[in-house]
């Protein structure tokens, strides 16, 4: 990474958008005044323009074909397990789709009927194709500096590269033609350094995106199926075009012949289709699932306190965080699937969901569940592991503080479990105040469009049971939630556990679950 002050960026990172100005009027000093100069910055302008085109379409092809893909198979991401597939697939049609302006460009020069218009109308085209691109990044450049981004640096030095070449070919190459051999040579090999490093910083962007992708929360359909593919293919249509795009305005018409535009269009139908054949995961690069073994205890209402050793419900809930659901997931790893007693017409329609007030515990990650499902568990082993589970009470009368404000003292314990890694309240209902972060509350949560709650985490274990105090200004009702995530599983959890194939990296745990009202 390079760093420099923003002052200094202020002054560097407008130069380019300075000369991308200044350039028709030294190019037409000795021509006839402003209209002379207003028509050479409109050549620009279009040549600005049409860098833009092949920009955007560098994008939207990726886009376009990734999106096909998937319509015709069964999963999403095969990629994420080799990032090599995702350059094969996207790569070949984000050039095919950079190079459409030049082509259409080219071939309109070709149609001219004089040759002496045809070779003025090529040499002014490169020349306005060269400042269009030039413009393009000194406007990017610039873009980032109004916005008050950091970036900025590659755009910059991707237009000081194009300059310092353009000089080069303008300086050897004094009327001759712009696109020969010699002019290409001269344009290109200056900027080797500046396009490696853009293929360097560009390669590290999308292997970082493709690692972050298997673990980007999984969105709801129908759309959540297409975001990762879309993603990926969008940012790689980037890369593309500001590793290709400043070689385009006199290399463009090498490679944007017909043979060469039909060659990338050959080349990313036959990617799509192979890329269909690669599984989307390995043990290097895995599909990360969530397992929860939920223990939902008895309520306690006020003071009258049940039996707290009484399970009222006990399932198995599952969750991915990755575009490919758990349909997915139950169909490669069958003896899950048998273990699960799923049948091969099991469909969510028919499935049982979970909701998201049952993955308290791990607060605020449910956020990235979507779809999650349950499935009924035995008690018979928790019962024989367990004497005791986590139990919230009152240890003595609640205190009254005036103008309707009471205080509430509560004292939870953890009961008999082996491996605490965190408890989660959810407090529901006219809180003003509590014991914890000094007294101070936090934005208050909602979830699945329920009613405001707030939510404190409380790490470790302990040996001695937690007291604290809630207040409340009404008479409402307090309701609190109680959700102790205990890592240790009984041997049917653990056993389940194991029957997960090797490309399946599953967090399992225990939750007890239990609801207050005060």
């Amino acid at each position: 990474m390079i760093y420099y002050p923003r002052r200094v960026a202020m002054i560097l990172h407008n130069i380019p958008i300075a000369i991308f100005f200044i350039m028709p009027l030294l190019l037409h000093l000795r021509s006839s005044g402003l209209r002379s100069w207003f028509a050479t910055l409109s050549d620009f302008m279009k040549g600005t323009l049409l860098h833009t085109t092949g920009f955007i379409l560098a994008i939207i092809f990726p886009i376009i074909f990734s999106i096909l893909r998937l319509l015709f198979t069964s999963q999403a991401m095969n990629w994420f397990a080799h990032p090599y597939l995702a350059f094969m697939m996207f790569i070949p049609c984000a050039l095919f789709g950079q190079l459409i302006p030049v082509a259409l460009l080219s071939r309109s020069t070709v149609m001219e009927d004089v040759a002496s218009q045809c070779r003025a109308k090529e040499v002014l085209s490169v020349e306005a194709r060269f400042w269009g691109a030039f413009g393009f990044y000194a406007m990017l450049t610039t873009a980032y500096l109004a916005a008050g981004l950091s970036g900025g640096f590659l755009t910059f030095v991707l237009s000081g590269s194009m300059l310092l070449a353009w000089i080069l070919v303008c300086s050897v190459v004094k009327s001759s033609d712009h696109t020969s051999l010699r002019s290409t040579m001269l344009y290109v090999i200056p900027q080797i350094p500046v396009l490696a490093y853009s293929v360097y910083f560009g390669g590290f962007l999308i292997q970082f995106l493709v690692e972050k992708m298997g673990m980007m929360g999984a969105v709801p359909p129908p759309y959540g199926y297409f975001i990762p593919d879309v993603v990926v293919a969008a940012i790689i249509g980037v890369v593309t075009s500001w590793c290709v795009g400043p070689l385009l305005p006199v290399c463009g018409h090498w490679l944007a012949r017909h043979s060469i535009m039909q060659f990338l269009l050959h080349l990313s139908v036959l990617a799509l289709a192979l890329s269909s054949q690669f599984f989307p995961y390995t043990t290097a690069a895995p599909k990360r699932a969530v397992f929860q073994h939920t223990l939902r205890t008895t309520e306690v209402i006020s003071y009258v306190t049940e039996d707290s050793n009484r399970i009222v419900d006990s399932s198995y809930d599952f969750a991915v965080v990755d575009s490919n659901s758990l349909l997915f997931l139950f169909k490669y790893a069958p003896e899950v699937a048998k273990e699960l007693q799923i049948t091969p017409e099991f469909s969510f329609e028919t499935a049982k969901f979970c909701h998201r007030e049952s993955w308290l515990a791990l607060f605020p990650v449910p956020f990235m569940f979507s779809r999650s499902l349950k499935f009924p568990a035995k008690t018979n082993e928790i019962l024989e592991q367990y004497d005791r589970f986590p139990f919230l009470s009152t240890y003595e009368s609640y205190t009254t503080l005036g103008e309707g404000t009471r205080r509430i003292h509560l004292e939870l314990s953890l009961g008999s479990v082996k491996e605490v890694w965190v408890t989660v309240l959810n407090i529901t209902g006219p809180l003003s105040s509590w014991s914890f972060a000094d007294n101070v509350l936090p934005a208050p949560e909602t979830i699945d469009g329920g009613p405001p709650s707030y939510i404190c985490r409380i790490s470790g274990a302990s040996h001695e049971n937690w007291t604290f105090w809630l207040e409340a200004n009404s008479g409402e009702d307090l309701r609190v939630e109680v959700a102790v995530l205990d890592q240790y599983m009984v041997g049917d959890a653990k056993k389940l556990k194991g029957l997960f194939p090797d490309w399946v990296d599953v967090v399992a745990y225990s939750s007890f679950v239990s609801s207050y009202v005060f």
